[in-house]
């Protein structure tokens, strides 16, 4: 089946503990793509002359899934409690499987700060199958040197591919379940297609620009298409610069029981979640 769009969702302001970013996913209408969860797009300004270690997002626990980042300017500050300390800069990627448990932090770069930059991330939350939630976390981070790439025929469309395999490409990332997600960048006029494996369920973002979707039509901006589960090719075209994510993967059919940072699969795991938490399973983050 070829390009049929299913849904088309205006990513809608939301304030998350006084940061304000657009949510695209999850709406009243559409409460997940499986195995996709959340995507949020945020621009974040900073107070001025503050440290990078008071700004952004403090010390909070995740469970059963993985958060994404991509940085799609500025750069991020990743720490948790596993001791992983990482600043990952514009066009890069952030991956962290929270496994059984785990607390971070994403704060802007000190260096970030110094020069009163702001940042703009998409994070994108995926979930993990059952078999895999208690496993021991896992902090990924590849820098943009080690991306694989490759362009449409018209080299028009430069493709970066975060997760999956791709043709002779194979990613860089150990992902938890079946995924293929690519970040495209146009510069101007040019079109590519997209093949997905059988029985992904497919979207696409569009963080910059706008693009055009063959049999669909124009999708702007801060929008996102999601496919109809039987999609196995798109097209996509663009007429001047634009950026946007392909998401796509192996739906896990399997319940989803989700409280603020813990996606399990039943209430009781996700009460036993919170009770870990507390007392101080998922580690303690120390920032310096």
């Amino acid at each position: 089946m070829n390009n049929t769009v299913k849904y088309l969702i205006p990513a809608y302001d939301i304030n998350m503990g006084g940061i304000m970013l657009k949510q695209a996913l999850p709406t009243n209408n559409v409460r997940q793509v499986d195995p996709f969860l959340l995507l949020h797009h945020g621009e974040i300004k900073y107070k001025k002359n503050a440290r990078a270690l008071h700004q952004g997002i403090g010390p909070h626990p995740h469970r059963g899934f993985t958060p994404v980042t991509f940085i799609i300017d500025g750069e991020i500050h990743h720490r948790d409690s596993r001791g992983n300390n990482q600043i990952a800069k514009k066009g890069e990627v952030q991956w962290m499987h929270a496994g059984a448990g785990i607390v971070h932090s994403e704060r802007p770069s000190q260096n970030l700060m110094d020069r009163n930059g702001t940042n703009e991330i998409i994070q994108l939350w995926v979930n993990s199958p059952a078999s895999k939630k208690m496993r021991e976390p896992k902090y990924q981070y590849i820098t943009e040197e080690e991306i694989p790439l490759f362009s449409s025929e018209d080299e028009q469309i430069s493709n970066k591919l975060i997760a999956g395999d791709y043709d002779e490409l194979k990613g860089k990332i150990e992902t938890e379940s079946d995924l293929l997600m690519i970040w495209g960048t146009a510069n101007g006029k040019g079109s590519q297609s997209y093949h997905i494996p059988k029985g992904f369920n497919t979207m696409i973002y569009v963080i910059k620009g706008q693009l055009k979707i063959t049999d669909f039509g124009i999708v702007e901006k801060e929008n996102l298409a999601i496919f109809e589960e039987d999609t196995e090719h798109i097209k996509v075209s663009v007429d001047s610069s634009s950026s946007f994510l392909v998401l796509s993967g192996a739906p896990l059919n399997e319940k989803v029981a989700q409280q603020g940072p813990f996606v399990m699969n039943s209430e009781t795991e996700l009460l036993e979640a919170m009770r870990d938490y507390q007392m101080g399973k998922m580690g303690v983050l120390i920032e310096e």
